[in-house]
């Protein structure tokens, strides 16, 4: 329940050299008094003995109190940094629950609490559910800067505009005669004018091709080297190499960090007809793979070439004699000799960090983009209607479209889904 006082520990599982335990509630301050003593000044930091009920010392403990509002969940809140032995954090957390009225906390529920209480929007808790998901320093770098609130403050700007623009609108139903009203032209120029800056952000790529991978297949008729080609790049020997074709009977795909870009490498089947059944569904999983790439590395004849936006060419095996010439516009790749693996990284990092958010730019998630698409079709609505009855209207729906985007509205199955991604204790 929302009006209970929860804890859990909040970081690694131990053991460790410090454990933090934390404490969120309108009895958070009343447990901490009775476990640890009297308690520090509000953002100090003091050395105290945690005690259970029976008055057994259960550790000795760095303690901090917070004050709500001022606090990450804007509830008062405390923090136990304890020793990380199992046996010390296992003694705590029992002496927590055995307090009246507190109880453990569900995944994801003090940062929800910090939604709800207006700590953070819903943007920033979606980029911090990406931040304890990244994997590489292009995540990273794209999930820290949505927690951090950049997008929230880009929205702030757009709400504030489209405030003023509302204004106006209200303004000439109320205040004009109603057989004079006609709509001021610099209105639905400046409805045009914002609408087009949401279309340029729209326009911008994704985040889920940076929150998920980077799809690069490796293409092409059987006994081309693909499986070589994706053992050498990932470093080791992950798919199964022979000279028998056909080999390769599904599709393999194996996350990895290329230049600090999430890729998600596949190997597929070799593209044949075969009267065999299985590897004929190898074959056509494989197609699949393919019409889902982002990246094609193909490793067939040049006059076979797929029509793929993003494809490179690859010459595999070029270690062996009888494949020592290169077509044009090929990578010669040997995965035995070790050449041509440095070009043919820089190629696909090249053609991913197209695809992806540039340095220092904001992403906007598939659920962001459907609330702005709303948002800019309100716009645009707004910006060609002849009445300016209307025109309030379409405003009030782009206001509403960003209510969803951050949260204040229509989204309490979202909050369940995003929420439920958190760790314990987050």
């Amino acid at each position: 329940m929302a009006g209970d006082t929860i804890f859990a520990l909040s970081s690694g599982n131990p053991p460790a050299a410090i454990s933090v335990i934390r404490v969120s509630g309108a009895r958070a301050h009343r447990a901490g008094t009775e476990l640890a003593g009297p308690l520090p000044p509000a953002r100090r930091a003091a050395v105290r003995e945690l005690r259970d009920e029976a008055g057994n010392l259960l550790d000795e403990a760095l303690v901090l109190r917070f004050d709500g509002p001022s606090s990450s969940t804007g509830e008062d809140t405390l923090e136990l940094h304890c020793h990380g032995g199992r046996a010390v954090v296992a003694a705590v957390l029992k002496a927590l629950g055995g307090r009246d009225g507190l109880r453990q906390a569900e995944p994801g529920e003090f940062t929800r609490r910090a939604f709800e209480n207006g700590r953070i929007d819903l943007t920033e808790a979606e980029g911090l559910a990406d931040l304890i998901e990244a994997e590489t320093e292009s995540q990273r770098r794209a999930a820290l800067m949505t927690a951090e609130g950049g997008l929230r403050k880009q929205i702030d700007g757009w709400q504030a505009w489209l405030l003023e623009l509302s204004a106006r609108a209200e303004a000439v139903i109320d205040y004009v005669d109603e057989d004079s009203v006609d709509i001021d032209p610099s209105l639905s120029s400046d409805c045009g004018a914002l609408a087009e800056e949401l279309t340029r952000w729209l326009d911008r790529p994704r985040a889920e091709p940076l929150r998920e991978g980077i799809r690069v297949v490796i293409a092409g008729p059987p006994n081309t080297g693909k499986s070589s080609i994706l053992n050498a790049l990932v470093g080791y020997d992950r798919a199964i190499v022979t000279d028998i074709p056909g080999t390769t009977r599904d599709h393999i795909e194996v996350p990895l960090a290329l230049d600090g870009l999430p890729i998600r490498l596949t190997d597929t089947a070799g593209l044949r007809e075969s009267d065999e059944f299985v590897e004929q569904l190898g074959v056509d999983r494989a197609r699949t793979q393919l019409a889902l790439a982002d990246i094609v590395l193909w490793l067939g004849d040049p006059e076979e070439v797929p029509d793929h936006p993003r494809l490179i060419r690859v010459h595999g095996r070029a270690d062996l004699p009888m494949r020592r010439v290169v077509p044009s516009g090929s990578i010669p790749v040997s995965s035995l000799a070790g050449t041509g693996l440095s070009e043919l990284t820089r190629a696909i990092a090249v053609i991913a960090g197209s695809i992806l958010p540039g340095e220092g730019e904001i992403a906007l998630n598939r659920r962001q983009a459907e609330c702005l698409a709303r948002a800019r079709d309100a716009l645009e609505a707004a910006r060609n209607a002849a009445d300016v009855v209307i025109v309030a209207e379409s405003l009030r729906q782009a206001r509403g479209a960003f209510d969803r985007l951050t949260g204040r509205a229509g989204v309490e199955d979202l909050l369940d889904a995003l929420f439920g991604r958190f760790c314990l204790g987050k």
